[in-house]
């Protein structure tokens, strides 16, 4: 078995080598870790302060539209799917991508793919349904139905301590089920039935790990509007944002590269998730005041 050696002082960025630990020690592919450089206290901290600020005026816009106005549905509408993209830096988003790739290379590869791509978009539909089912149903069992300084005031709190979560400036409990879609399944089932499994688990969203409390946002609208049309809306727009990344296995890029993309920019996805929950708080709170 290989051993870890990391050698100190690279900076941000540490290479990771294997050693044998004895002479008959069997070798494998070397691995290289490269972590994402991490924000200083300060960057976050500017990060921090001019979301809020963004969603404070944002907030009073929306003061100043009116009750009638669309723009809070478009707003919430815009983070569920901005949030089901983020969602992508989850684990089960680099896998997924991993795992259900074309076989092959070429248009033809890509065709033959398609069914397990559409299948794959058919369980995050189906997630999406029965999330809006259990949700609305439950928000028209409770009595919610939209926007009150209750539910308007929760959202805020959620949107402000999450985000400040996402930023690291506060512990706050993130419950989560900490799994992720089973690799070995590819081994038992085709790939098409395994994008279609792969689908459904990743779009009831709680079955796995998601690692952007934007979700917890999106959960809380589709209870409070205690209506299964806009809940299922709600979480309609945050699994396309899930699915959609998977286009990304349609065009000429090895797989390597996109995980390495996915690794480089995954702190920059943190700051933005945390810079999204902190303006969406803030406006929230401004519109509650005003």
């Amino acid at each position: 078995m290989d051993a870890i050696e990391r050698f100190p002082g690279l900076g941000d960025e540490h290479r990771a080598v294997p050693h044998a630990l004895n002479a008959g020690a069997v070798h494998g592919v070397p691995d290289c870790v490269s972590f994402a450089p991490a924000f200083t206290p300060v960057s976050r901290g500017v990060i921090l302060a001019a979301s809020a600020i963004v969603g404070a005026f944002g907030g009073a816009a929306l003061h100043e539209a009116g009750p009638a106005s669309p723009a809070p549905a478009w707003v919430l509408g815009s983070v569920a799917f901005v949030g089901g993209l983020l969602s992508t830096w989850s684990p089960c988003g680099y896998s997924s991508i991993s795992l259900l790739r074309p076989t092959g290379q070429g248009a033809g590869a890509v065709w033959r793919w398609m069914p397990t791509f559409l299948v794959h978009g058919a369980g995050y539909a189906l997630g999406a349904v029965v999330l809006a089912l259990l949700l609305g149903g439950l928000g028209g069992l409770l009595g919610f139905g939209g926007a009150s300084a209750f539910t308007v005031g929760v959202l805020a709190t959620v949107g402000l301590v999450y985000g400040a979560h996402q930023l690291d400036f506060l512990r706050v409990p993130y419950p989560q089920r900490k799994a992720q879609v089973p690799h070995d399944a590819r081994q038992r089932f085709g790939k098409t039935t395994i994008g279609g499994l792969y689908g459904l688990a990743l779009g009831l969203n709680y079955m796995t790990y998601v690692q952007t409390p934007l979700l917890y946002v999106v959960t809380l609208v589709a209870l409070f509007s205690g209506n299964l049309a806009e809940a299922l809306a709600i979480f309609a727009l945050f699994n396309l944002g899930r699915f959609l990344p998977m286009a990304v296995n349609m065009l000429p890029v090895p797989d390597h590269a996109i995980q390495a993309w996915l690794a480089r920019n995954q702190e920059r996805a943190a700051m933005l998730d945390g810079a999204i929950l902190v303006s969406l708080g803030a406006a929230l709170a401004v519109w509650l005041m005003l």
